[in-house]
């Protein structure tokens, strides 16, 4: 397909919410050539009528929306606006704003991360202009110009290729889509191996030449973070290779998952080339296979119902984490909470199992929450509300309202019944302390993440109970007193420090996903129902089949 040649024209301010960016571009073809799809033997989406899957949104009364939600609402998105200030005037088309020293930097290919990560946050919070401003902007980014030599499979999917999709349909400006295609073939090129199974760094010189050969060892989270963008890409072109790439990962995953150590879940890593395990039996819903795991039952909502498997595979995952990685934490009020640690297995075939908490995983309460609604599971929707509820607790926990990157604890012998608190066995700490109930923070640093605030908002949408909102509002009390810096915000270093250095970092998660999911738990239900929309990881919503 030729690139289109794009010549946007920036609105004058004044011109009302409706105007659209005027874009020139030669006509691209969405309806692909029937004779070259089968030449091609790509899969194409799962045919149909959608099935009528259980409603996942709660029904919230007149009383949702009072005086002091729309305050609340109102706070969030002067801080937004001022992070976005910032940006535009500091790193204005840099990847990231640098919040301490006024600068901007790229870590991501030098194509506006910001400023794409960032597009549907500024539709949804109404701001039309400032959403145009960067539109005209995005119209103009050459996906082969970077200064980098590789260019990262999963991030370049989550933030680039999800925040235009999600923008697009928001919008309905086709310059997103048109870019979004652009990139989606260039990112179809990291499948152009002898397998047909993806490499983790594109490097379009290796792949021109025929050179690319799958992962030996490669995250799960790497391979399966493109399910929803990609499915999402041929939904909307009508263009089936973009899924049949990503299918093609699902059924390698999903003839692997009864085989691995503990069957329903997948090591953090797999070899890719010769589909088989690695070396590396570390299980885990942290980094490195978090979001893979979330795509499962959104996958399931995405496609309407109308592939088994990933309701097959949810159960099966799900079931085995609950039983393998969730434990329920010894704390000084015998908290009803879960936490998720880590399983390794060693050479031996031997387990060892870490009770450790990773903000990463907070974003499993709300992947219980969506499945329980989703498959009809109520015990799902209680584990999730535990789960959420330790993040919450870990929040409450420290001076700063806010949980570390990556503490331990000691686990309870029984996750679902009482649990006798023992201060004893927590080692002392002078020098150090943290609150009773944790034993280290190994990493104590806050790089304002959404994972905690994300299941939050889904339980306060699946279940309308006022104390998430509640709870919301506390941490974003915290987040706001500990990282706003003159020009916007900060990662700090540590979270059991009152006044913690900060860091001179802002990644794009903080517009894109942090403060869009505050908002949303303080907007109205009716905007970005979940029965209507799905998010990708990078808080990106697409649209569910009707």
């Amino acid at each position: 397909m030729a690139e289109p040649r794009l010549h946007p024209v920036v609105p004058r301010p004044g011109h009302g919410d409706d105007q659209r960016l005027q874009v020139r571009a030669q006509p691209v073809r969405l309806e692909p050539d029937q004779a070259a799809l089968r030449r091609r033997r790509h899969q194409v989406t799962p045919s149909g009528r959608p099935k009528r899957l259980p409603k996942v949104q709660a029904k919230f009364g007149s009383d949702a929306q009072n005086e002091k939600t729309l305050a609340r609402k109102t706070a969030i998105k002067n801080k937004f606006l001022k992070s976005w200030e910032a940006y535009k005037t500091y790193a204005w088309t840099k990847d990231e704003l640098m919040p301490l020293s006024g600068r901007g930097k790229n870590t991501f290919c030098g194509w506006s991360a910001q400023l794409v990560d960032a597009l549907d946050t500024l539709w949804i919070m109404g701001l039309k202009d400032e959403f145009r401003l960067a539109v005209a902007e995005v119209a103009l980014i050459d996906w082969q110009s970077t200064s980098q030599r590789k260019i990262n499979l999963f991030e370049t999917t989550i933030r680039y290729l999800g925040g235009l999709l999600s923008a697009y349909e928001l919008s309905e400006e086709r310059v997103l889509l048109l870019k979004a295609i652009e990139l989606g073939d260039a990112l179809f090129a990291a499948f152009d191996t002898p397998n047909r199974l993806p490499v983790k760094w594109l490097e379009f010189e290796r792949a021109k030449n025929g050179r690319q050969e799958a992962e030996t060892s490669m995250s799960i989270a790497v391979g399966g973070t493109l399910f929803l963008e990609f499915t999402r890409l041929s939904q909307l072109t009508k263009d089936p290779k973009y899924y049949d790439a990503a299918e093609r990962v699902k059924k390698f995953f999903n003839e692997y998952q009864p085989k691995s150590h503990i069957p329903g879940l997948w090591p953090r890593d797999l070899n890719y080339r010769e589909k088989t395990g690695t070396e590396n039996h570390r299980y885990t819903m942290g980094a490195g296979a978090d979001s893979f795991y979330e795509y499962l039952p959104k996958m399931h909502a995405l496609l309407g119902g109308l592939d088994p498997e990933y309701e097959k595979m949810t159960v099966a995952a799900l079931d085995a984490t609950r039983d393998n990685l969730l434990y329920r934490p010894m704390t000084p009020k015998d908290e009803n909470i879960l936490l998720s640690g880590v399983v390794i297995f060693n050479d031996d075939g031997n387990a060892r199992y870490y009770a450790e908490m990773h903000h990463l995983t907070c974003f499993a309460g709300g992947m219980y929450a969506l499945a329980a609604k989703l498959l009809k599971r109520d015990d799902y929707l209680d584990i999730g509300s535990r789960l959420t509820g330790g993040c919450v607790w870990a929040y409450d926990s420290f001076p700063t309202n806010i949980m570390p990157e990556i503490s331990e604890h000691i686990p309870c012998k029984d996750k679902n019944g009482p649990c006798e608190y023992k201060p004893e066995s927590f080692p002392s700490n002078s020098e150090s302390p943290l609150p009773d109930g944790f034993v280290r923070a190994r990493e104590p640093g806050y790089k304002l993440r959404p994972e905690a605030i994300e299941s939050v908002f889904y339980m306060w949408r699946i279940t309308g109970d006022q104390k998430w909102r509640d709870a919301a509002w506390r941490m974003w009390e915290g987040i706001v007193k500990a990282t706003e810096t003159q020009l916007a915000f900060a990662s700090i270093e540590n979270v059991a420090e009152q006044k913690s250095e900060k860091v001179d970092s802002m990644e794009t998660f903080w517009l894109a996903e942090t403060l869009k999911y505050f908002y949303l738990i303080f907007e109205d239900d009716h905007v970005l129902n979940l029965d209507e929309w799905v998010f990708n990881s990078e808080a990106h919503p697409f649209k569910r089949p009707v």
